[in-house]
């Protein structure tokens, strides 16, 4: 057995065991060796931004000097990587072994000696930490947790167009109500979902760049002649390409109330996309929709004739665990003792696990949708078997007519216990005390036509 199977089959969490193939991009962005990168990454620009401003390190990077150390984050790859951790086994410390790590490299690149000691000059780890955790967040929402969602909009809006005149019985409170559409029903969640992605896009996210406790204190003992806030500013926005903004007064480490609103969001839209779920399970339960077979599967291991609807229950579960996590971060990250206490950051690295179980969800939702077939004939059926519903139009255009107590007619009508057919609404309009005009406009109301009005322009390819 090959050692990435022996390691998945024995792994603690299904990200990293079942489900690992799956995840791999979010991995790319919250495993232990992107975090390290990305700090390399944060440490290696800083030298370079602080060469502009002090003049014995610009002398540093004379000539090919400065491509050659930003090369060593290009680079990066697993054995640096684990070569950090190496490190680390000693110092037991995260951010002190990157330094190390990087003094090294400087030694085999022989650098100059005087640019040395201003590997990670003046900063505390959390002024690395919070500028490379964001910015890995910052650039997975927007190219994989951002475009997996506009996948899944892109999805509904199709199946929206695709049965935009499909007439489908509503149902409220569970009961039977005024028909509406199926394309219609895709539509809204194609509306609520991008409601949440724009929200998703407007979060703003930023780093905490200020030295120990937030103050340059180091920085301008060292050098009282520098503009450190404005230093600071410009190399968050440069290290980052402009996807991340420097917090202006912080304690050590970042307040953490942006990342809190971008949990916020996504649990949001996790929210929305459950319950698409659960209507699309429903709509399989109730025989709209059938399903896809593919060969070789198997719905019960007792039952033959099982084909269960797991994509939307699976996806239904992994948002149950994603938004407990977001909620969590939410909450717990922006309350911090006095000027910092540690909770946060055994607390922050769990932060891949909700969005790899959101990156979970959307895909098994994607799945469930893309193996949904429309049943019209069980719909319309359904329809035909609920003549009731009609009772609200023919009460309203009544009411328009000013027929005495038209809603309690209705309501006498369709509450007896009794099945209501087209029948019996024929014999109702036949009844009414209203002109042969009037009567034509009641019997052309039908469970199939009263469906209301939906423009499914927006929606058409």
């Amino acid at each position: 057995m090959a050692d990435d199977d022996t390691a998945a089959l024995y792994a603690l969490t299904p990200l990293d065991g079942r489900y690992a193939g799956r995840v791999s991009k979010i991995r790319d962005y919250f495993s232990e060796a992107a975090l390290i990168k990305a700090r390399v990454r944060v440490e290696v620009e800083y030298l370079a931004s602080l060469s502009q401003v002090i003049p014995a390190l610009g002398d540093v990077f004379e000539g090919d000097n400065l491509t050659r150390w930003r090369a060593v984050a290009a680079t990066f790859g697993p054995e640096d990587a684990q070569r950090v951790k190496t490190i680390e086994a000693t110092t037991n410390h995260d951010v002190k072994a990157v330094e190390y790590y990087l003094k090294e490299q400087w030694d085999a690149l022989k650098l100059p000696p005087v640019g040395r000691e201003y590997i990670h000059f003046g900063l505390t780890s959390q002024d690395v930490n919070h500028t490379a955790q964001p910015l890995l967040l910052a650039e997975c929402a927007r190219d994989v947790l951002i475009p997996r969602y506009t996948d899944l909009i892109t999805a509904l809006k199709e199946r929206a167009w695709r049965w935009r005149d499909v007439a489908m019985l509503a149902r409220t409170h569970g009961q039977s109500a005024s028909p509406t559409r199926v394309g219609k029903e895709f539509a809204v969640f194609a509306s609520r979902l991008q409601a949440c992605v724009d929200q998703l896009q407007a979060c703003s996210h930023s780093a905490k760049f200020g030295g120990a406790t937030g103050g340059f204190n180091a920085h301008s003992v060292a050098f009282p002649s520098v503009d450190w806030p404005s230093f600071g500013d410009a190399f968050v926005k440069s290290v980052s390409q402009g996807l991340l903004s420097r917090q202006k007064h912080t304690t050590q480490i970042e307040h953490y109330d942006g990342l809190a609103a971008f949990c916020h969001a996504l649990c949001r839209a996790n929210t929305v996309m459950l319950d698409l779920c659960r209507d699309c399970w429903q709509y399989v339960s109730l025989a709209y929709f059938t399903q896809k077979l593919k060969a070789g599967e198997v719905g019960s291991s007792a039952m033959p004739h099982k084909v269960n609807p797991i994509d939307f229950e699976n996806s239904e579960g992994n948002v149950g665990v994603a938004n407990a996590a977001l909620l969590h971060l939410a909450a717990k990250l922006p309350v911090s003792r006095l000027q910092r206490d540690l909770s946060d950051s055994t607390v922050l690295r769990t932060l891949g696990v909700p969005l790899g179980h959101s990156f979970l969800a959307i895909g098994a939702c994607l799945r469930g949708l893309g193996k949904l077939e429309l049943n019209t004939t069980r719909i319309a059926d359904d329809l035909e078997s609920n003549w009731a519903v009609v009772a609200e139009g023919i009460q309203t255009v009544l009411r328009r007519e000013a027929y005495p107590n038209p809603y309690e007619a209705l309501k006498q009508l369709t509450r007896t216990g009794k099945p209501i057919d087209a029948s019996a609404i024929a014999d109702f309009v036949s009844g009414l005390d209203v002109s042969e005009a009037v009567k034509a406009e009641l019997r052309a109301i039908t469970p199939h036509s009263y469906v209301g009005v939906f423009d499914a322009s927006e929606f058409a390819p």
